[in-house]
């Protein structure tokens, strides 16, 4: 018996481990872990683990269909499963265990004491690159080192992919008679474990709902995606960012489908497509990070100097900006929309990021945790990649003296105030020339719902100028 692990992969086209545990004649089995403990230490956001659920949900219905059972096991934490797998290989009667291999330093570990248990009953063990179109260690320097910087990263990333290429797998063929599938909600072990599985209907689950808009964004939005993508009241990005951390699709069917909408692989900015096609770069540059640099899984700054920065962390303060009083537009929209929908466009992300560092100066790792226990893409390597940047501790982080004006950025990437009118209920009204500085315009309203500003953004950059500045003394 062949048993197929299915972890962040949860598809079943371009899978290697699938494909590879189906190449022979053995029959073969899957099986999924959940982990409620688990997933609470890790700050797994609820709607993150309702869509993922749900997508197993799906996925079990699929392999059923052709003729492979999912067994499901309730294992609370990491520690806990090599001896549940060894008990359900003994079980089945596993001879070889297949599984796509994970970055993160907690599942590294589980992982190896995955396979020491399983080397005890003579179990083979097989790991593939199921996460990167390039795996970690595959992109060095001239000296044979992983990157710590992106853009001699993407360049030498762009010339492995000319030089390798890569295949897209189908899902393989039927492999005996349909089998049945109880589905997750009839299950009352999974349902004490999670609560309410229902998974939120702006997220619809399914590797044909992640082609459907990849394609849509490839057809409608990928050209003009360079001008269009900061802008979060247009419909500029591909919102992909979900199915590409649960794994309902891979990075390798993104870069096929924008190579074969494009008719080419885009090389350079002059190029259209190569803009979003670096975004999927950025991606493969911060889970290189995570496996060159251990540490990061483990809440410590890129910079080792950083750790000295004397970060706040008030809990007031944390929470306005938690729920979005902080008293500056674009930023209480930003949060407001996360705590709804459990995304965030991009550019928000930098904003609100921006915004708890450097004009709260509190500390980037509460931000990092509060955004994986809301957000349905949370990921912990861009999630830590993109915060870390934004606090200038990380890889590629912005000079220290580059602080966004919550104000201007607002100005700049909504105009036209239609975003912060969507989410900020007591700006609804108020005519464009105030939206982005409605303070004066509300007093004489009488409207008192809206918070004043929490800090003074001018006063609060030069703190944080002078915190940064300090490290170099």
């Amino acid at each position: 018996m062949r048993l197929v692990w299915f972890r962040n992969d949860l598809r079943l086209a371009d899978n290697p481990a699938l494909r590879h545990a189906c190449a022979g004649e053995e029959p073969v089995a899957a099986l999924f872990i959940i982990s409620p403990t688990q997933w609470r230490q890790h700050k797994m956001a609820p709607i993150r683990q309702r869509f993922m659920l749900a997508q197993v949900d799906l996925l079990g219905r699929e392999l059923a269909a052709l003729g492979i059972p999912l067994h499901l096991l309730r294992v609370e934490t990491f520690a806990e499963v090599p001896a549940a797998m060894a008990d359900l290989s003994r079980e089945l009667g596993v001879t070889q265990l297949y599984a796509n291999q994970v970055i993160e330093i907690d599942e590294q570990r589980r992982d190896h004491a995955v396979s020491a248990a399983l080397a005890e009953q003579a179990v083979s063990c097989h790991w593939f690159n199921g996460c990167c179109v390039l795996p970690p260690g595959r992109v060095l320097t001239g000296s044979g080192e992983m990157f710590k910087v992106f853009t001699p990263f993407s360049r030498a990333w762009l010339k492995a992919l000319d030089e390798e290429g890569f295949v897209i797998h189908r899902a393989p063929a039927p492999r005996g008679e349909p089998l049945p599938w109880l589905p997750l909600a009839e299950r009352e072990w999974v349902d004490e474990a999670l609560g309410e599985l229902t998974a939120d209907p702006r997220w619809p689950v399914g590797e044909n709902e992640a082609l459907r808009r990849l394609h849509v964004f490839l057809e409608r939005a990928v050209v003009d995606y360079g001008e269009q993508r900061d802008f979060p009241a247009i419909a500029g990005t591909s919102v992909l960012s979900p199915y590409l951390a649960a794994g309902i699709i891979s990075p390798r069917q993104c870069v096929a489908a924008l190579q074969q909408r494009l008719g080419y692989r885009p090389q350079s900015k002059a190029q259209p497509g190569f803009v979003w096609l670096n975004e999927l770069v950025w991606r493969e540059f911060y889970r290189h990070l995570l496996v060159l640099i251990p540490t990061l899984s483990m809440n410590r700054p890129f910079k080792p100097e950083t750790a000295a920065l004397p970060w706040s962390w008030d809990p007031d303060a944390f929470a306005a900006w938690c729920e979005g009083r902080t008293g500056y537009p674009i930023v209480d929209a930003a949060m407001r929309c996360l705590n709804a929908t459990g995304w965030m466009h991009n550019r928000l992300r930098m904003i609100v990021a921006s915004f708890l560092t450097k004009d709260l100066h509190i500390h980037w790792r509460l931000g990092e945790d509060y955004f994986m226990s809301r957000l349905i893409d949370g990921d912990l390597a861009a999630n830590n990649g993109g915060w870390q940047w934004a606090a200038g501790t990380g890889a590629d982080a912005a000079p220290y003296f580059r602080v966004f004006n919550p104000t201007t950025q607002g100005q700049r990437f909504d105009p036209q105030g239609e975003f912060i009118r969507t989410w900020v209920s007591e700006l609804a009204d108020i005519p464009t020339a105030y939206v982005h500085q409605p303070h004066d315009w509300l007093r004489l309203k009488g409207v008192t719902s809206y918070p004043a500003p929490m800090v003074d953004h001018a006063v609060a950059r030069v703190r944080a100028i002078e915190m940064f500045r300090a490290l170099e003394i």
